[in-house]
């Protein structure tokens, strides 16, 4: 089938991309654009032990992305597939670097989502007020955030978010919906730009909002040692939060699971969740969401 025969849905340009981001001091070094592929994360990953063994050093910044991923991966081992250039599957490679204590990377991929949610609302903000010429009119997107990785419209994912330590550099991959139809939903819980009526589809755009968003979020939070407090981060997440506020259930590593109501993310980006009198900080888990709850003094 040609690249062009879904004429909804066109291929990236590597080049244009390139063009737009990458530049004399910018963050981001190289982006590369590929037609079909495993794994971003686990390319660029390979890409980056390669380099190493070589004597080498893959640069922060490095960026691969994939029309269509064929063993995409998700949190828990879950697949992500989704039809050939039906939304942006892309991985980048950060290397925060001895300044950051080991015990704040466990922001990266909240600091990716925050800069996602962002980005999203951003763009089709400025699109809905005719900031894009082929698309006028359409909504704003108020993307939030469910800990620790997933963006979510409402209560239905729109994108997910998987990071993994790589020797001494972070690969952090995410899996963005962009055009798929209700038909093509992995799951009913799950959602699209074009089905939230979005006034912005062109994936090309979106990816260069949510790129310059996470380089200005990481530079900052890089630059304060990790700090989440120093850097912005921790407010920053607390307003794209769908969970905090939350009764929930986490379901922990293990078969586990916990209820109470989610409280706050502590310095080290766990969820910190009331559970009767006392709290308990999480650092890993998948979390439902069982309805809203009243914090004192929120």
């Amino acid at each position: 089938m040609s690249s062009y025969s879904d004429l909804d849905r066109p291929p990236l340009n590597e080049r244009s991309l390139n063009r737009a981001l990458v530049r004399e001091g910018s963050f981001w070094r190289d982006i590369r654009v590929l037609e079909e592929t495993g794994s971003t994360n686990a390319d660029l990953a390979a890409r980056a032990v390669r380099a190493a063994a070589g004597g080498d050093e893959l640069p922060e910044g490095t960026v691969l992305v994939a029309e269509t991923q064929t063993a995409g991966r998700g949190r828990l081992g879950r697949a992500w597939n989704a039809p050939p250039r039906s939304g942006l599957m892309f991985s980048v490679l950060l290397r925060p670097g001895a300044a950051v204590p080991p015990a704040r990377l466990g922001w990266v991929p909240l600091l990716t989502g925050v800069a996602a949610a962002a980005a999203i609302r951003s763009v089709t903000a400025r699109a809905g007020r005719g900031g894009f010429e082929d698309e006028p009119g359409g909504s704003v997107v108020e993307a939030g955030l469910k800990w620790p990785n997933d963006l979510l419209v409402g209560d239905r994912k729109l994108a997910g978010i998987l990071a993994e330590r790589v020797d001494d550099a972070v690969v952090v991959g995410m899996g963005l919906n962009v055009s798929l139809r209700e038909h093509e939903l992995p799951v009913p819980t799950a959602t699209s730009l074009v089905l939230e009526a979005a006034s912005v589809s062109d994936r090309e755009i979106v990816l260069r909002e949510v790129l310059r968003e996470l380089a200005l979020r990481y530079t900052e939070w890089k630059a304060a040692d990790g700090d989440p407090d120093g850097s912005g981060l921790r407010a920053a997440y607390r307003e794209h939060s769908l969970t905090l506020g939350r009764e929930i259930r986490i379901e922990l590593p293990g078969g586990n699971a916990e209820t109470g109501t989610a409280v706050d993310v502590d310095a080290e980006g766990r969820l910190v969740v009331g559970t009767g009198t006392a709290e308990q900080a999480f650092s890993a888990g998948d979390v439902v969401h069982v309805r809203n709850a009243r914090l004192a003094g929120q």
